[in-house]
């Protein structure tokens, strides 16, 4: 295996960690000194080699690790993953995307053999070797959405299309920032974005919308979203808000650069082929901003684009008691200098 997985929690002790190849690849988001929303949507074609676009699904040293943080949280809450009776079909369109791209990007981890309706996946990292006929849930130990995706990093949300909108009915969702799937299932593209401040009366939801009823098959799209959370934790959900919540009240200018994360989402969008449904997978990445700051771009960049940002979206996003803190932190690191164009380090 060319991956060295690591041995890392992201709840408790935190002992979680970016080795110094993750940092350089990291998704950064903003390709600019400010930030304001937009439909950054851009073909899911790959990308650079070793950055988290290459593949379809990013598999990286924290694979194994967040598995194991995934099954935590649904024995605990078993809600985290739920599906309404029409998607199955669905789901076996999500266990097929996946096993397929992942066996064919990363064929030293996975394996998949397929003969007929007769397939035999392989999962080295997690250990599953498993044969079991294609379309016949009996033949696994779950529903073939929450099998696959107890193998994926990232949340997933399975959107139906019908009456000219998407409606979130199924779904694994154990590492998101601060919404909740057993509260959105059955709801519209913008009944679930209705908290979003702005955006909706900038237009932003009825393009993206209108954008995403014509994603075709095998042509994917990406975009980038971000937040900020205390302590590396995956789980940030409101139904944990008792657990994670008072966090954001232990940063000192001392121990902000250590605790505080900068939190992004690499959202994806593939059109499946039998159900006519959307999946969404939305990965998580997380760096501390001590961290980010070895990157003398990113340090300026995240500096101005903190400092310059909107009130209401600090507040949306969660950070608005830091923001200060933050701020002042990261100014140690803005020399005044300008920043190149686009996302990836100065080489």
């Amino acid at each position: 295996m060319t991956i060295q997985f690591n041995d890392e929690t992201f709840r408790d002790d935190y002992s979680y960690h970016n080795s110094a190849e993750a940092i350089r690849r990291f998704p950064f988001p903003f390709d600019k000194d400010d930030y304001m929303y937009a439909v950054n949507m851009e073909p899911h074609a790959g990308g650079r080699e070793g950055s988290p676009f290459e593949n379809r699904f990013d598999v990286d040293e924290h694979y194994v690790a967040e598995m194991r943080d995934r099954e935590i949280t649904l024995n605990e809450d078993p809600l985290r993953c739920q599906s309404l009776p029409h998607m199955e079909l669905a789901g076996w369109d999500l266990l097929e995307l996946i096993m397929v791209s992942k066996s064919e990007d990363y064929p030293e981890l996975f394996s998949l053999h397929r003969d007929g309706d007769r397939w035999h996946w392989i999962n080295r990292p997690l250990g599953i070797d498993h044969k079991f006929t294609f379309l016949d849930p009996t033949t696994l130990p779950y529903g073939p959405m929450e099998y696959i995706t107890r193998q994926a990093q990232g949340d997933f949300a399975v959107l139906d299309q019908r009456e000219g909108n998407l409606w979130m009915e199924a779904g694994m969702v154990t590492s998101q920032a601060d919404w909740s799937l057993d509260f959105d299932i059955g709801m519209n593209f913008f009944e679930w974005h209705a908290p979003v401040p702005k955006a909706h009366e900038m237009g932003i939801f009825q393009r993206a919308l209108k954008f995403l009823l014509a994603i075709q098959q095998d042509s994917p799209s990406r975009r980038l979203n971000w937040t900020m959370t205390v302590n590396p934790r995956l789980d940030t959900s409101p139904e944990n808000y008792h657990k994670w919540g008072p966090e954001k009240r232990t940063l000192t200018p001392e121990n902000v650069g250590e605790k505080q994360y900068l939190r992004v989402e690499l959202q994806t969008f593939f059109r499946l082929p039998r159900s006519n449904g959307l999946a969404f997978p939305i990965r998580c990445y997380l760096i501390s901003l001590q961290d980010l700051v070895t990157v003398p771009k990113w340090g300026r960049r995240l500096h101005r684009v903190i400092r310059d940002l909107p009130d209401e979206l600090a507040d949306y996003k969660g950070f608005a008691v830091n923001r200060q803190l933050i701020i002042d932190y990261l100014a140690q690191f803005d020399d005044g200098k300008p920043t190149s164009p686009g996302i990836f380090p100065d080489e």
